[in-house]
């Protein structure tokens, strides 16, 4: 059984998540998801623009769990990022995943008319059609803003976080104003060859565990729910298997001296980086 996090409204989270990014062949996708519901899996994340939503709703109509027992996150993309677009975008991931209600919706980046499409997402969780509602890749300045001019705060933050990224200032903030946060790309999608630190693999062969395991690990005792990925059913009870141990103080200052302080993908801080990254993100057929 997984632990749980409570979200601000009282809503159970489970502590560790299944997420289905780039999964795009609807066979594979659909087996992966029920492999993963079978494993012990019981948050399972989405997005529209990922083009797998019906995969996955097949898949929770397979697997053999009860829908309550499940916590089904799926996000509204950009092109619909506005109040009338998020009514509509919402509807369409409805429709595809063939469920009554989400657990937890999110807007997927800080960009087009976010605050129009808040209020969307206000309106859906009065009338408990989402039992929790958040944003994802949103930076301390945005939630302030956000939060400042709204009445329901974001539930949920879902950002990059991994031991060469780790985010402490935003997850003091969150902290702070009662978000959860979340971590996507964990490790890093293999990038700065994470899984062969020497830090990490003495701190692995310590416990007897795997360095997925470990920086898994890390981000559950910095109370972050981690979203993560695997087609392979042996390696998803792997990664499942973090809570059976804990990470002395000294190993968590140890992983800590690993932070960059960088994204481990392309930033977008800069305008061009932003105007690059719309106009391939407006192609998208969501």
């Amino acid at each position: 059984m997984i632990p749980t996090v409570t979200l601000p409204n009282g809503i159970k989270m489970p502590a560790l998540g299944y997420g289905v990014f780039r999964m795009k062949d609807p066979l594979l996708c659909e087996e992966a998801v029920v492999q993963a519901i079978q494993c012990g899996y019981r948050l399972i994340d989405t997005a529209a623009a990922y083009e797998n939503e019906e995969a996955v709703g097949r898949a929770i109509r397979r697997c053999g769990v009860p829908r309550e027992e499940l916590f089904v996150t799926t996000k509204l993309w950009i092109t619909d990022t506005s109040y009338e677009g998020a009514k509509r975008g919402f509807a369409r991931s409805m429709q595809r995943l063939g469920l009554e209600y989400l657990d937890l919706y999110l807007i997927h980046q800080p960009y087009n008319d976010y605050y129009g499409a808040w209020r969307t997402l206000e309106e859906l969780y009065a009338a408990g059609k989402v039992r929790a509602i958040g944003v994802d890749n949103f930076t301390q300045d945005k939630l302030a803003d956000l939060m400042y001019w709204n009445k329901v705060k974001p539930a949920v933050n879902l950002v990059e976080c991994n031991a060469f990224f780790q985010r402490e200032d935003d997850r003091l903030y969150m902290q702070s104003r009662n978000i959860q946060m979340q971590a996507w790309s964990p490790l890093a999608a293999g990038q700065g060859r994470l899984l062969e630190n020497e830090t990490l693999r003495a701190i692995a062969a310590d416990h007897g565990k795997s360095v997925a395991q470990i920086v898994l690990r890390w981000l559950v005792q910095r109370n972050i729910v981690p979203l993560i990925k695997s087609g392979n059913p042996q390696r998803m009870q792997e990664n499942l298997a973090v809570f059976d141990f804990s990470l002395t103080d000294a190993e968590m200052h140890r992983i800590a001296a690993l932070d960059t302080g960088h994204t481990a993908f392309s930033p977008r801080s800069t305008g061009p980086a932003v105007e690059d990254f719309l106009r391939a993100s407006s192609s998208y057929h969501v």
